[in-house]
């Protein structure tokens, strides 16, 4: 154990739990979404619906979503910012099921493409760490610890091969690839986590490889 582990996360808050890993599963959506939200939707499940409110994390997701870090000043001022913004937002309280019990379900709609909308599943677990759980119809295991590139594309033979050559070709070595898929033949996510955060030309290559539906980056979101 080090130092780190013992006193928390630089934040702004009093709980790393209920503020600082808050505000990184708000980060974490608004990456997956890719781009600024217009509407949030954040249900609150277990021990963030019954105390979050006294702990600020109903703030500190607002925030995240926002793109503020941990360490914000205006994590108290983020309804002032949202509504400065013209983001709607909403809470509610929601029961997730057996999981952590500081978890949360935030679903983000987007102004660009269309009004794209992502629903990310997480939880808080610890000294401002997270852990999300689901994404969209994708079960998921992500910490956030490395850089981590997301590809959506139809579940069909060869697409594993031409993004991992194309990494390789440019000398990206890959920490851990997870494949997760709706169905045979229906649709696909790809989580890479990379030993270095990935170009702008590199991710670019990417969205241009045949039928590839999707490509996100987030980058470390670890403590």
């Amino acid at each position: 154990m080090g130092l780190f582990d013992v006193i928390g996360p630089v934040m702004v808050g009093p709980s790393s739990s209920h503020t600082a890993g808050a505000v990184r599963l708000g980060n974490f959506a608004r990456l997956v979404l890719g781009g600024e939200p217009r509407l949030a939707l954040i249900g609150l499940h277990g021990s963030l619906a019954a105390t979050g409110e006294g702990h600020g994390t109903h703030l500190a997701i607002l925030a995240g979503i926002m793109g503020l870090a941990p360490d914000d000043e205006r994590i108290p001022q983020a309804k002032e910012l949202a509504d400065m913004r013209g983001l709607e937002y909403s809470f509610s309280q929601v029961d997730l099921g057996e999981v952590h019990p500081n978890s949360a379900r935030l679903t983000l709609r987007g102004h660009e493409m269309g009004g794209v909308e992502t629903t990310v599943c997480g939880s808080s677990v610890g000294g401002g760490a997270v852990r999300i759980w689901r994404i969209d119809e994708f079960e998921v295991d992500l910490e956030g610890q490395y850089p981590t590139l997301l590809l959506i594309y139809p579940d069909h033979p060869g697409v594993v091969a031409a993004v991992s050559s194309l990494l390789a070709n440019r000398s990206f070595n890959i920490a851990e690839m997870k494949v997760h898929r709706t169905n045979r033949g229906g649709r696909a996510l790809m989580a890479l986590e990379l030993d270095q955060a990935p170009d702008e030309e590199t991710i670019g290559a990417l969205r241009g490889l045949s039928d590839m539906a999707g490509v996100r980056f987030l980058p470390n979101l670890a403590v």
